[in-house]
Protein backbone atom coordinates (compact mmCIF):
# COMPACT_ATOMS: atom_id res chain seq x y z
CA UNK A 1 0.00 0.00 0.00
CA UNK A 2 2.71 2.52 1.02
CA UNK A 3 4.58 1.98 -2.17
CA UNK A 4 1.36 2.27 -4.37
CA UNK A 5 0.68 5.04 -2.80
CA UNK A 6 4.14 7.03 -2.88
CA UNK A 7 4.07 5.73 -6.73
CA UNK A 8 0.83 7.68 -7.34
CA UNK A 9 1.53 10.68 -5.18
CA UNK A 10 4.83 11.32 -7.79
CA UNK A 11 3.16 10.68 -10.39
CA UNK A 12 0.81 13.65 -9.91
CA UNK A 13 3.42 15.96 -8.49
CA UNK A 14 4.42 15.24 -11.78
CA UNK A 15 2.78 15.87 -13.73
CA UNK A 16 1.48 18.78 -12.15
CA UNK A 17 4.86 20.23 -12.36
CA UNK A 18 5.08 19.42 -15.81
CA UNK A 19 1.27 20.90 -16.64
CA UNK A 20 2.12 24.31 -14.72
CA UNK A 21 5.69 24.63 -13.58
CA UNK A 22 4.83 23.45 -9.97
CA UNK A 23 3.22 21.28 -7.90
CA UNK A 24 1.97 21.59 -4.67
CA UNK A 25 1.01 18.49 -2.01
CA UNK A 26 -1.07 18.55 1.41
CA UNK A 27 -0.39 15.99 4.03
CA UNK A 28 -1.66 14.79 7.06
CA UNK A 29 -0.10 14.36 10.92
CA UNK A 30 -0.57 11.14 13.46
CA UNK A 31 1.18 8.19 13.84
CA UNK A 32 0.25 6.79 9.87
CA UNK A 33 1.84 8.59 7.31
CA UNK A 34 5.20 8.39 8.55
CA UNK A 35 5.95 4.77 6.76
CA UNK A 36 4.62 6.76 3.84
CA UNK A 37 6.90 9.81 4.54
CA UNK A 38 9.94 7.98 4.76
CA UNK A 39 9.19 6.53 1.45
CA UNK A 40 8.30 9.34 -0.59
CA UNK A 41 11.04 11.43 0.57
CA UNK A 42 13.56 8.77 -1.03
CA UNK A 43 11.56 8.98 -4.51
CA UNK A 44 12.95 11.04 -7.70
CA UNK A 45 10.64 13.79 -8.12
CA UNK A 46 10.79 17.69 -9.21
CA UNK A 47 10.79 18.64 -5.65
CA UNK A 48 12.69 21.77 -5.89
CA UNK A 49 8.99 22.82 -7.68
CA UNK A 50 6.41 21.26 -5.05
CA UNK A 51 5.16 23.48 -1.74
CA UNK A 52 3.97 21.63 1.05
CA UNK A 53 2.01 22.20 4.33
CA UNK A 54 -0.09 20.44 6.01
CA UNK A 55 -3.61 19.90 6.83
CA UNK A 56 -4.42 20.25 10.21
CA UNK A 57 -1.41 21.27 12.98
CA UNK A 58 -1.66 20.99 17.13
CA UNK A 59 -1.15 24.10 18.84
CA UNK A 60 1.97 23.60 20.37
CA UNK A 61 5.59 24.69 19.62
CA UNK A 62 6.39 22.67 16.35
CA UNK A 63 9.84 20.69 18.41
CA UNK A 64 7.69 19.19 20.54
CA UNK A 65 6.41 15.59 19.67
CA UNK A 66 3.22 15.84 18.54
CA UNK A 67 3.35 18.38 16.55
CA UNK A 68 3.03 17.36 12.88
CA UNK A 69 5.26 19.95 11.50
CA UNK A 70 8.15 18.32 13.57
CA UNK A 71 6.90 14.72 11.86
CA UNK A 72 7.15 16.16 8.16
CA UNK A 73 10.32 18.11 8.90
CA UNK A 74 11.84 14.56 10.44
CA UNK A 75 10.28 12.59 8.03
CA UNK A 76 9.23 13.89 4.79
CA UNK A 77 11.46 17.07 4.16
CA UNK A 78 14.94 15.31 4.21
CA UNK A 79 17.01 13.72 1.52
CA UNK A 80 15.92 13.99 -1.92
CA UNK A 81 13.00 15.77 -0.51
CA UNK A 82 14.38 18.03 1.34
CA UNK A 83 14.15 20.79 -1.48
CA UNK A 84 10.74 20.85 -1.61
CA UNK A 85 9.15 24.66 -0.12
CA UNK A 86 6.85 23.75 3.38
CA UNK A 87 4.45 26.42 4.71
CA UNK A 88 3.90 25.71 8.21
CA UNK A 89 0.44 26.38 10.23
CA UNK A 90 1.83 26.95 13.60
CA UNK A 91 2.84 30.58 14.87
CA UNK A 92 4.03 32.48 17.49
CA UNK A 93 0.62 33.31 18.55
CA UNK A 94 -0.95 32.14 21.66
CA UNK A 95 -4.32 30.81 20.39
CA UNK A 96 -4.89 29.48 16.82
CA UNK A 97 -8.10 32.17 16.54
CA UNK A 98 -5.50 34.72 16.80
CA UNK A 99 -3.19 33.37 13.77
CA UNK A 100 -5.98 32.39 11.39
CA UNK A 101 -5.65 35.34 9.12
CA UNK A 102 -1.69 35.25 9.06
CA UNK A 103 -2.28 31.15 8.40
CA UNK A 104 -4.62 32.07 5.60
CA UNK A 105 -2.86 34.34 4.02
CA UNK A 106 0.24 31.72 3.84
CA UNK A 107 -1.99 28.95 1.96
CA UNK A 108 -3.52 31.39 -0.08
CA UNK A 109 0.19 32.13 -1.53
CA UNK A 110 0.22 28.40 -2.30
CA UNK A 111 -0.38 26.92 -5.87
CA UNK A 112 -4.03 25.55 -5.73
CA UNK A 113 -6.11 23.72 -6.45
CA UNK A 114 -3.77 21.61 -4.32
CA UNK A 115 -2.16 18.29 -7.01
CA UNK A 116 -2.17 15.92 -3.53
CA UNK A 117 -4.10 16.13 -0.43
CA UNK A 118 -3.48 13.32 1.60
CA UNK A 119 -6.03 13.36 4.65
CA UNK A 120 -6.30 10.41 7.88
CA UNK A 121 -9.19 9.69 9.97
CA UNK A 122 -9.60 9.36 13.65
CA UNK A 123 -11.66 6.65 15.06
CA UNK A 124 -14.04 9.54 15.84
CA UNK A 125 -14.35 10.03 12.19
CA UNK A 126 -13.03 13.44 11.83
CA UNK A 127 -10.53 13.99 9.28
CA UNK A 128 -8.31 16.70 9.49
CA UNK A 129 -9.46 18.78 12.97
CA UNK A 130 -12.75 18.79 11.45
CA UNK A 131 -13.55 17.08 14.92
CA UNK A 132 -17.55 15.63 15.54
CA UNK A 133 -19.04 18.53 17.28
CA UNK A 134 -16.69 21.12 17.63
CA UNK A 135 -17.91 24.48 17.81
CA UNK A 136 -16.60 25.61 15.13
CA UNK A 137 -17.23 22.76 12.71
CA UNK A 138 -19.94 24.58 11.08
CA UNK A 139 -18.08 27.48 9.87
CA UNK A 140 -15.06 25.17 8.83
CA UNK A 141 -17.31 22.91 6.48
CA UNK A 142 -19.15 26.14 4.91
CA UNK A 143 -17.70 25.59 1.23
CA UNK A 144 -19.08 29.04 0.66
CA UNK A 145 -17.20 30.97 3.32
CA UNK A 146 -13.88 32.59 1.75
CA UNK A 147 -11.83 31.02 4.66
CA UNK A 148 -9.11 28.67 4.11
CA UNK A 149 -8.01 27.98 7.86
CA UNK A 150 -10.33 27.89 10.92
CA UNK A 151 -8.95 27.62 14.52
CA UNK A 152 -10.91 24.51 16.19
CA UNK A 153 -11.34 23.64 20.22
CA UNK A 154 -12.15 19.91 19.92
CA UNK A 155 -15.18 18.90 22.61
CA UNK A 156 -11.91 16.91 24.38
CA UNK A 157 -9.46 19.50 23.53
CA UNK A 158 -7.88 18.27 27.18
CA UNK A 159 -6.71 15.48 24.92
CA UNK A 160 -6.49 16.81 21.24
CA UNK A 161 -5.45 20.53 22.26
CA UNK A 162 -6.39 23.66 20.63
CA UNK A 163 -5.59 23.16 16.35
CA UNK A 164 -5.62 24.75 13.30
CA UNK A 165 -7.35 23.45 10.48
CA UNK A 166 -8.27 23.62 6.50
CA UNK A 167 -11.71 23.95 5.68
CA UNK A 168 -13.80 21.32 4.18
CA UNK A 169 -13.25 24.39 0.97
CA UNK A 170 -9.47 23.76 0.99
CA UNK A 171 -9.26 20.65 0.90
CA UNK A 172 -11.75 20.51 -1.57
CA UNK A 173 -9.70 22.70 -3.63
CA UNK A 174 -7.29 19.48 -4.61
CA UNK A 175 -6.92 17.52 -8.18
CA UNK A 176 -7.21 14.35 -5.97
CA UNK A 177 -7.69 13.64 -2.78
CA UNK A 178 -6.59 10.35 -0.62
CA UNK A 179 -7.36 9.33 2.26
CA UNK A 180 -4.96 6.77 4.17
CA UNK A 181 -5.94 4.52 7.06
CA UNK A 182 -5.00 1.43 9.11
CA UNK A 183 -5.72 -0.97 10.99
CA UNK A 184 -9.60 -2.93 11.56
CA UNK A 185 -10.64 -0.14 13.75
CA UNK A 186 -10.27 2.19 11.17
CA UNK A 187 -11.56 0.25 8.65
CA UNK A 188 -15.06 -0.46 10.74
CA UNK A 189 -15.24 3.97 11.17
CA UNK A 190 -14.80 3.60 7.19
CA UNK A 191 -17.46 1.10 6.75
CA UNK A 192 -19.76 3.32 9.18
CA UNK A 193 -18.80 6.50 7.77
CA UNK A 194 -20.19 4.88 4.11
CA UNK A 195 -23.18 3.96 5.29
CA UNK A 196 -24.05 7.70 7.36
CA UNK A 197 -24.96 10.92 6.58
CA UNK A 198 -25.01 12.90 9.72
CA UNK A 199 -21.42 15.17 8.99
CA UNK A 200 -21.87 16.60 12.75
CA UNK A 201 -20.95 13.08 13.87
CA UNK A 202 -18.72 11.97 11.32
CA UNK A 203 -17.33 15.04 9.62
CA UNK A 204 -15.46 12.79 7.23
CA UNK A 205 -18.29 12.04 5.35
CA UNK A 206 -18.01 15.70 3.69
CA UNK A 207 -15.11 14.32 2.14
CA UNK A 208 -16.08 10.70 1.26
CA UNK A 209 -19.58 12.02 -0.26
CA UNK A 210 -17.75 14.01 -2.70
CA UNK A 211 -16.88 12.61 -6.66
CA UNK A 212 -15.08 15.76 -7.46
CA UNK A 213 -12.44 15.84 -6.54
CA UNK A 214 -11.98 12.13 -6.44
CA UNK A 215 -11.69 10.60 -3.48
CA UNK A 216 -9.59 7.11 -3.23
CA UNK A 217 -9.19 5.44 0.28
CA UNK A 218 -5.68 3.83 0.92
CA UNK A 219 -6.11 0.72 4.12
CA UNK A 220 -4.02 -2.12 5.23
CA UNK A 221 -4.22 -4.38 7.86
Amino acid sequence: MISHLADEIVRRLEAGVRDRGHASLVVSGGTTPGALFDALCRRDAPWDKVWITLSDERWIPPGEDGSNEKLVRTRLLRAKAARARFIAMKTQDAKPEDAEAAVDAAISGIPRPFDVTLLGMGDDGHTASLYPHAPELKAALDVEAPALVHAVHARNAAATGDRMTLTLRAILESQWIAILIQGEAKLKTYRDAENGADVTQMPVRTVLARSRPPVEVFWAP
